[in-house]
């Protein structure tokens, strides 16, 4: 059967540069800095396209591969009659531009892609286990959580609301009920939900009903999505442990809900932008420290 594009609901920006052959903007997409092992699918039709071990710092501002799977991509004559346009093979969708003689791999060639013509397939995928988190603003979130040995993907989105693939500029005007949050994949042999939990607790203001610092808001709330009963167990015990040092806690506890991913230009924001979170900051609470997780705050000092 023949792919139809409603085959799979694509946002309004997706489908300005998958259908539209549109182009993200230089050093936004989610994709551009990742390394981590796995395959790159369409975002449309999730054929797979591209091998991580393909893929190279070209510093381009954009996800670069110097070979593609093979019968995966279709090369057209761009209509600026300049350029080769880049499709996938299977359902058209376009991809970017491939270029050649640049010299900057053996290969030779460059697959320049936009992020949001793909999804990523960690390697690991079947040995990993999720969490969504929530605590404040999504950026310093990530920034924290992502370095926990152990986490091989996060990603910044919304979760919690009433609108189905919510923008930025709707979760921001308080009425669609979303959390920013954080989606979390990582190998319970080496960090357990736990350990994610606590480093969740300890780089944010868990007391605070009204946002996170300076982020006021229904958005900005501490919440965990649970997403099965032994995560709610965890977080519930974690909970109990902090009130009884005393401390205040407003962090709700909430069904698992649809995660949303958020723009491209949100994710792994701080690493882009080369600076440091201002609302987060690590602060050891639970002792001992998990291995790994003093060396999160330790590298931020």
């Amino acid at each position: 059967m023949a792919f139809k594009p409603t085959d799979k609901d694509l946002t309004g920006f997706e489908a300005h540069v998958i259908e539209r052959k549109g182009t993200e903007p230089p050093f936004t997409g989610m994709y551009t800095f990742t390394e981590a092992p796995g395959t790159y699918l369409c975002k449309r039709c999730s054929s797979e396209l591209y091998r991580s071990e393909d893929k190279f710092a070209s510093h381009c501002g954009w996800p670069s591969f110097d070979d593609e799977i093979p019968g995966a991509v279709e090369r057209r004559p761009d209509a600026d009659g300049r350029r080769v346009e880049i499709v996938c093979k299977a359902c058209s969708a376009h991809l970017g531009h491939v270029f050649a003689g640049e010299g900057q791999t053996a290969k030779n060639v460059r697959h320049c892609v936009n992020s949001v013509s793909l999804d990523f397939r960690p390697a690991a995928q079947l040995a990993t286990e999720t969490a969504v988190l929530a605590s404040g603003c999504f950026w310093g979130t990530q920034y924290f959580l992502s370095r926990i040995p152990g986490v091989s993907k996060t990603t910044v989105g919304y979760s919690g609301g009433t609108v189905d693939n919510p923008t930025y500029e709707q979760v921001c005007g308080k009425k669609t009920g979303h959390l920013e949050a954080v989606e979390v994949i990582f190998d319970p042999k080496v960090a357990s939900y736990d350990v994610i939990l606590r480093v969740f607790f300890e780089t944010h203001d868990f007391s605070q009903k009204n946002g996170q610092g300076p982020d006021i808001g229904p958005q900005y709330l501490s919440a965990i999505f649970a997403k099965t009963p032994a995560q709610e167990t965890s977080a519930r015990k974690l909970i109990d442990e902090l009130k009884a040092m005393g401390h205040e806690v407003a962090t709700q506890i909430r069904p698992s809900a649809t995660f949303w991913p958020a723009e491209g230009y949100h994710q792994l924001y701080y690493e882009r932008k080369g600076d440091q979170p201002y609302c987060h900051v690590y602060r050891q609470i639970f002792k001992p420290a998990p291995t790994g997780i003093h060396e999160i705050g330790a590298s931020e000092t």
